[in-house]
């Protein structure tokens, strides 16, 4: 049950993280590697910012992409939203969690310690094809040595 899971109180998760991303893409034209930092703020005791900058070095060359989410308690639980504030999916550790997003369907995972998670999305339908691991690792503050994406 998510509940006894070491990560079901996203806060414990708050600072910088080393992120590193795999796309499998079935369909061959979107797959590559995503490396950057996750940041995970408090901005209020309900509510954390899950900002993420990166560079996807992929077919055709190297993209900078940003994407920013919030993590936000209610009462059945937390919540991953989109930054426009639309429900993304459950934050539910150790158990898949599904987003229906047609024609396609998400179904996200996500699992580890305090110390090291990661987070897979297999998403499959008519449109899509792909699946995205991402690892997560602790970073040193920025502007200081230490772990760097």
């Amino acid at each position: 049950m998510s509940a006894a899971h070491p990560l079901a109180d996203p806060r414990r998760l708050l600072g910088g993280w080393v992120l590193e991303r795999t796309i499998e893409d079935r369909r061959g034209d979107l797959g590559g590697v995503v490396t950057g930092r996750l940041e995970l703020v408090e901005e209020a005791p309900d509510r954390l910012r899950w900002e993420e900058r990166a560079t996807w070095q992929r077919p055709g060359g190297e993209v900078a992409v940003r994407r920013t989410l919030r993590v936000v308690r209610r009462d059945a639980g937390w919540w991953v939203l989109f930054e426009d504030g639309r429900d993304f999916h459950p934050w539910r550790t150790g158990v898949q969690v599904v987003h229906d997003c047609r024609p396609d369907t998400y179904r996200g995972l996500v699992t580890g310690s305090p110390d090291s998670w990661s987070v897979t999305w297999e998403v499959t339908g008519p449109a899509k094809d792909y699946l995205m691991r991402t690892r997560l690792r602790p970073a040193a503050p920025e502007g200081t040595s230490g772990p760097q994406p």
